[in-house]
Formats: C-alpha cells, sequence, structure tokens
C-alpha cells in the first residue's frame, strides 16, 4: 500500500459563510474521494441559517477523504474534505480505492467501536482526542440494544448474556463521576437551553461525544423509565429514549427545523416579542398603476425587464419614504438611539423550497424605474434558484412581502428583524368602486404597513401609507413628488 505523510494531506474546515453562523448543513457533494481538484472548484454545496452556498477548495489536488455525508449538520470549524496535495496528490487514489475495498470486504467486528459516519476510519478519529477515564461507556452502552435486536431476530439464547454487559452502561452514570462530559460547544448550549444536565445524558458519538440527538433523546425520554428500568431489566432501556418519539408515519409527518426556516422562525420570534408591532391598513384605487403597467410592457426601454405591479408599488414606497425619511430607520438597543437611514436597501420578502428569504435590492432609493426593474428581475431569478447569497440579506432597511400573488386580501406582516416598517400588499381585484360619482368595476388593492412604534409613531406611519396609496392612484404622482 503506498503511503502519505500527514504533512500532504490538507484538511478543509466548514468556514463561516455569514456573520456568526456556528453550523451548516451539507446539501450535496460534487466530488467523491479520487477525484482531482482545482483551486477554486466547488466541492460541495452547504445550507447555512441564511441561504444556500457553494464552496471553493482554496487548493489543488486528489481527494482523499469525505468526512461527512450529504444531509449532515457540521459545526463551522469542522474539517469536512481531507485532500491530498504536492507529492502526496499523486499517490491519494490508491489508498482510497484499497481502503474502499477493504471496507466492503471484512466483516465489521461487534467488540470494536463502529464508525458511524461516511469516510471515517476507527483509527483516524481515535487519534484526534485523549482517553478519558468513561471512554469504554459509549461501547458498553451499545450492549443492550445488541441483546433486543438478538431477541427480535429470534435468537434466544443471546438474552441471557445480555445482564453481563449492563452492568458496564448502567454507568451511563459514568460522567458523573467527575470528568466533564465531552461535548462541543454548540451541544452545551443546547443542552443549557432545554435544562438537560450534560452528566446524565447518554453518548453515542465517537470517543464518547454527546451529540445533539442525545441532548433531544434525553429529553424526550421519561426519567422514571430511565432511572427504574435498568435495575429490574437491564436490556430494557435501550428503546425507552425512541418509544416518545415514535408516531404514525400514515397519519404524521415530521420535518426537522434547520437551516433557514429555523433561522427564520427564530427571527419572526425575536421581532415579534422585542419589536411593538402597529399595523395600519388602506384600500386603494390602482388601475391607472395598472395601465401603466401594460404601457410600459409596450415600452422599448423595458424590454427584457420584468415590469409589473410590484415594479411600481416599490417605487411607490421610495416615493414615500423620500417624503417621510424618519420612517427608514432602526432601534440601537444598546446605545438606546434611533439611527436614521439615508439609504433605502429595499427588501423584498420570496418564498423559496428552503423557506422564506428577504433579499434586498442595495441603494434602491438611487436607481432608476428601469434599473429598479432589472433589480427586482434578478433578485427574484437568483432567489427561486437558491443562489441568494448571505450578503445579499443583510443591511435591509424596509421590506415589501406580496401576499396578492396568492389570493390574499391583505395581513398584518412582521417586521423583518433591525428594520422599521414592512409593507404587505394585497391581491389585485375587480371590485364595485365609486369612481366620478358613479360605482364601476375598478382594480383594487389592499396595502397594510406594520412598523415599530418605538421609533414610528401612528401620524408618521399614517403618512408613508397615504402616500404610497397616493401614488398608485395617481401614478403621475411619480413625476411630481420623486
Amino acid at each position: 500500500m503506498t503511503t502519505m505523510t500527514d504533512s500532504s494531506v490538507r484538511e478543509f474546515k466548514m468556514p463561516d459563510v455569514g456573520e456568526g453562523l456556528t453550523e451548516a448543513e451539507i446539501l450535496k457533494w460534487y466530488v467523491q474521494p479520487g477525484d482531482t481538484v482545482t483551486d477554486g472548484q466547488v466541492v460541495c454545496e452547504v445550507e447555512t441559517a441564511k441561504a444556500a452556498v457553494e464552496l471553493p477548495i482554496p487548493y489543488d489536488g486528489v481527494v482523499r477523504e469525505l468526512h461527512f455525508p450529504e444531509g449532515t449538520t457540521v459545526d463551522v470549524g469542522t474539517s469536512i474534505i481531507a485532500v491530498a496535495v504536492g507529492d502526496g496528490a499523486a499517490a491519494a487514489a490508491e489508498p482510497v480505492q484499497e481502503a474502499v475495498a477493504e471496507a466492503a470486504a471484512e466483516e465489521p467486528k461487534p467488540e470494536g467501536r463502529q464508525p458511524v459516519l461516511v469516510g471515517y476510519g476507527v483509527s483516524t478519529s481515535s487519534t484526534k482526542r485523549r482517553p478519558r477515564k468513561g471512554a469504554e461507556a459509549p461501547a458498553a452502552a451499545q450492549a443492550p440494544s445488541a441483546a433486543i435486536q438478538a431477541e427480535l431476530n429470534g435468537h434466544g439464547p443471546a438474552a441471557p448474556a445480555a445482564p453481563a454487559a449492563p452492568a458496564a452502561p448502567a454507568a451511563p452514570a459514568a460522567p458523573v463521576t467527575g470528568d466533564r462530559p465531552l461535548a462541543k460547544p454548540p451541544v452545551r448550549k443546547l443542552a443549557k437551553d432545554l435544562g438537560v444536565d450534560l452528566a446524565t445524558v447518554v453518548p453515542s458519538g465517537p470517543d464518547g461525544i454527546i451529540t445533539r440527538e442525545d441532548v433531544h433523546a434525553a429529553v424526550a425520554a421519561p426519567e422514571p423509565a430511565q432511572t427504574a428500568a435498568p435495575r429490574s431489566e437491564p436490556a430494557a432501556p435501550a428503546p425507552s429514549p425512541s418509544a416518545p418519539t415514535s408516531y404514525d408515519t400514515t397519519r404524521e409527518t415530521r420535518i426537522p427545523v434547520k437551516g433557514v426556516r429555523k433561522a427564520t422562525a427564530a427571527a419572526m420570534v425575536g421581532s415579534a416579542f422585542t419589536a411593538p408591532h402597529v399595523t395600519e391598513f388602506v384600500t386603494v384605487d390602482v388601475t391607472r398603476t395598472m395601465k401603466l403597467v401594460e404601457e410600459l410592457k409596450q415600452d422599448k426601454e423595458y424590454t427584457g425587464l420584468r415590469v409589473n405591479p410590484l415594479l411600481l408599488i416599490a417605487k411607490a414606497l421610495l416615493v414615500a419614504i423620500k417624503r417621510n425619511p424618519d420612517i427608514n430607520a432602526s432601534w440601537d438597543e444598546a446605545a438606546q438611539e434611533i439611527v436614521v437611514k439615508h439609504y433605502v436597501n429595499l427588501g423584498i420578502a420570496a418564498a423559496t423550497p428552503r423557506g422564506l428569504i428577504v433579499p434586498n435590492i442595495k441603494d434602491a432609493h438611487a436607481q432608476t424605474l428601469p434599473q429598479l426593474a432589472g433589480s427586482l428581475g434578478e433578485l427574484v431569478s437568483t432567489a427561486r434558484e437558491g443562489k441568494t447569497s448571505p450578503a445579499a440579506m443583510q443591511g435591509g432597511t424596509v421590506t415589501i412581502t406580496n401576499v396578492g400573488v396568492f389570493g390574499v386580501d391583505t395581513g398584518t406582516p412582521i417586521l423583518n428583524p433591525g428594520e422599521s416598517a414592512i409593507l404587505a400588499v394585497g391581491a389585485i381585484k375587480l371590485q364595485p368602486w365609486v369612481h366620478k360619482g358613479k360605482v364601476k368595476p375598478r382594480q383594487v388593492t389592499t396595502l397594510a404597513l406594520s412598523f415599530d412604534h418605538r421609533l414610528v409613531d401612528g401620524e408618521l406611519g399614517s403618512k408613508v401609507l397615504a402616500d404610497v396609496a397616493a401614488v398608485l392612484e395617481q401614478p403621475k404622482r411619480l413625476i411630481s413628488w420623486a
């Protein structure tokens, strides 16, 4: 077997692709062990709490090992791929192929610790951490589940052997003896948030490391069953953590909350209970705006651009902000100050397969109508493809959410964290409307403006909403008010 020194292998670690993110999920690998990679080549796609991002490798070489399979959530700073570089690159393919062949030919041995992730070998992970007094506990803790599996398979004789092994596992309390339980910082934080004592958690990770799943299992498991069962029936503790999570898959579906959805949920809860929300509504005749949209579609200057009602609604909001600049602000809790922005980064809420995201158009206030049309088109296309970058979702000042595309009349939108206002646009429908003294069918919509009442009072919020409605009712105000 060809050998390589450790110096010829580079470990590529999960980077922080956003601001202060602690983890990311590996969505897809674009390379496999034995593949040649070059500096700047994209090797995988990951999803953070903000967006899906492609990661390029920073050096040339041959892929030696993928440390995690697709679908795994990995902490920032953890190595995810090993690449043989320099002199070691030429020899990298052979050991990779041999390792795969050996793994397929060898029977897994019950007495040793088994690899739990694709690409992880026992010897590699065992060199990464010093031995601890309670390190044998995870291996022993596997005995009860093995005994139960033997029973389910009909191997009666295996049952009597089980009591001998549980003598050690009943020491899931082994970590309580003074050794600090092994767990990464995010896992410790999770345990703290859920009120779980790590010393009471049975670890399942390599070298006795406590994982997120172990913490959740400790929360789900009923305490009385966990403490009483091992004494009377040693083989029973294993199923108790999983029992509470069982459900009828034909009647229920469970979807893990992670990535963008998890971040959105946390942000919305934080916003709803931090900023005092006020929402105002106005119903407006937008018939003239709809006619202008059709005229712009025929204009050669807008050829190839996305022209729709949202374009003019966005422009109307920008005009209203120009007339009422104090609405474009944020609340600085630390300094106890209101920060008025002299620029508008216009956020557009977009529903994607990975959840709701709010990318924003930088300096939208300075763009002409054709430029704004181009920016909106690019923003929507990028979001639909799942390629929105974290930078595109940072620094927003106000947001528009178009619930009308779903046939909804209006709503009470929650502020995007750090912003002072959000405008919800309802469906545009033909409705009976008094026009020039007569009831006629007109194109009508309802607008809703939510704002942070700490820095926007009722007068200011009402003026902004009224100005948006006035521009949409009489689009010529785009010229006279701009």
